[in-house]
This record gives structure tokens, sequence and C-alpha cells, in this order.
């Protein structure tokens, strides 16, 4: 009995995620309908968590960062000393 209840939050975790990454418009949409509904209700925790964040940078789901700086940080390199 435990195993499937541990199937079912696995698949509805992955749906959820996948549902996230492949429409992400329709997702934040979803989510913020979601937390409007519970801040009615009263439930501000649960609000709280479903509301998406803000998408930052170019907001089209690419995964580009909103990091103003353009350059990438140099790795700093250290000599080997052998022995």
């Amino acid at each position: 009995m435990v195993q499937y209840l541990i199937i079912a939050v696995l698949v509805l975790w992955s749906t959820i995620y996948s549902f996230k990454k492949i429409f992400p418009q329709s997702a934040f949409k979803v989510f913020s309908a979601l937390a409007r509904l519970c801040e009615q209700r009263g439930w501000m925790t649960l609000a709280n968590w479903l509301r998406p964040t803000m998408a930052a940078g170019c907001s089209g789901g690419c995964g580009c960062s909103a990091d103003n700086s353009s350059q990438p940080k140099k790795a700093t390199l250290q000599a080997v000393k052998w022995k």
C-alpha cells in the first residue's frame, strides 16, 4: 500500500515538473490562478508556496540568466607543485 503512495507522489511530481518545463507560460498562469484561489480562501502559506516566481531575463523559458554582467567569471588558476 505504501508503495502505491510513493509511486503516485513520484508520478505527480514528474508531471508537474514536466508541465513547468514544457509549457512555462501556461504553468505560470495556472499556478498564479491557484495561488489567487488559495488567498481568497485564506490559505496564505499554500498561496505563497504555489505562487510562481517572476521570470527574469528574457522570460522566454530559455534558461538565460537575469544577471546584468554578461562577462563570464574567470576561474583562478593555481600552479601545481611537484614534490
